[in-house]
């Protein structure tokens, strides 16, 4: 006998199990995008820390240059002039020199000055030996004006001058400027500039000393005291530009030694990571003056 098989009936999803499909698909999309977005968060926090560390080591090299070249002084092998050949001979060292094409005239008093939130730093120009290519085979020793200023002036003219850097904060720019130009920002999110100047004292005749000195407590510019600083402090805050979601209370340290709840500062400055830069530079010039 020839039997027939009735083909099977085929079920498809039900509307329920569709819909716990779905929700379980929904849930997971939902787990991966809050990790995508904590680890965005933290990529944003860890590279937000990292321009800041690298803003503060830039403005610490460029303001340490130019602090420790202050009051530098030309030696000057040849004091009568001519050339010296006698290597017993009167070796001077040179504390002023006088303007050249408009340039600034240098005077060792005039080494440093500031205050609490600025600070001008100078120092003499003179000529540096160079070695100037005259063609592809040979090669002369020349002399040329080397040095420069934070923002590259005074421009290659023959002058023996002042070089000058003048460091301010202007807002949240910390600013450069000195030998004619206007101050040009170097480093901005600045929310603290504080100098501090180490002055040599002496102490009833016996022996010298070392004290902090706050600009506020130093004389005008161009007074004698100022050739008795021996180095200078520079502290900074500079704060980053990824809004972070801090726990209350979050803080850090300021200048002046204060804690900083960074949940209720105003401004740009809310919820901001902030973080300190203090540096202490010798000037050069240490015991010639």
């Amino acid at each position: 006998m020839r039997t027939f098989r009735h083909a099977s009936r085929q079920r498809g999803v039900t509307l329920i199990e569709l819909m716990v499909g779905i929700a379980i698909g929904l849930l997971v999309v939902a787990v991966a995008m809050g990790a995508v977005m904590v680890s965005r968060g933290i990529s944003g926090t860890v590279s937000d820390a990292s321009a800041i560390q690298q803003q503060g080591a830039y403005i610490l090299r460029v303001v340490g240059q130019q602090l420790r070249q202050a009051g530098s002084l030309y030696l000057n092998p040849s004091p009568t002039g001519g050339t010296n050949t006698d290597v017993l001979g009167a070796v001077v060292f040179e504390i002023k020199a006088d303007a050249h094409d408009g340039g600034n005239s240098f005077e060792q008093k005039d080494a440093i000055f500031g205050d609490e939130a600025s600070v001008t730093t100078g120092f003499r120009r003179y000529q540096d030996e160079v070695y100037v290519a005259d063609n592809a085979t040979a090669s002369t020793i020349g002399t040329d004006f080397l040095m420069r200023n934070c923002v590259g002036l005074p421009a290659n003219a023959k002058t023996d001058e002042r070089i000058e850097s003048i460091f301010t904060l202007s807002g949240g720019d910390l600013r450069c400027g000195g030998n004619g130009a206007t101050g040009q920002a170097i480093a901005q999110n600045v929310a603290q500039f504080q100098v501090t100047y180490l002055v040599q004292s002496v102490a009833g005749g016996v022996g010298t000393s070392l004290q902090y000195r706050k600009g506020s407590d130093m004389p005008a510019a161009g007074d004698p005291e100022w050739r008795r600083v021996q180095g200078v402090q520079v502290c900074l805050v500079l704060y980053g530009s990824e809004p972070i979601a801090m726990p209350a209370g979050s803080s850090y340290t300021d200048c002046e030694d204060e804690s900083v709840d960074m949940t209720t500062l105003a401004g740009e400055r809310n919820n901001r990571m902030h973080l300190l830069f203090r540096n202490t530079f010798q000037l050069r010039s240490q015991g010639l003056l």
